[in-house]
């Protein structure tokens, strides 16, 4: 039988995935999708939580769906910026992207 345990380690696992991704990748795409990553890995919890403690209720689903709802507008707006940048720029390193320090 599969137990929250299993759910908790693979959230974790994912999140750290999306972690390494975040911190290592130069290109904003990989930031951005790992970044995408770790959002699911806490929408694994959230919804392994609502099934083991409340399974009644739809509170961890719900969460779950505005988690996702924000996503979808952080990958557009993220995507937005990354274009435009790269229209400027002609690259999506996350290195290059220093034009606004002083």
């Amino acid at each position: 039988m599969i137990t929250l345990e299993y759910y908790l380690i693979l959230a974790a696992a994912l999140f750290c995935i999306g972690l390494f991704g975040a911190v290592a990748k130069k290109n904003a795409v990989a930031v951005l999708m790992s970044i995408e990553l770790m959002l699911n890995s806490v929408n694994i919890n959230l919804v392994a939580f609502n099934r083991f403690l409340a399974p009644s209720q739809l509170v961890g689903h719900v969460f779950a769906i505005f988690v996702i709802v924000v996503a979808a507008a952080e990958v557009a707006v993220g995507l937005a910026i990354v274009i435009s940048i790269y229209r400027d720029r002609f690259s999506t390193e996350v290195d290059n992207l220093d034009w606004l320090k002083w």
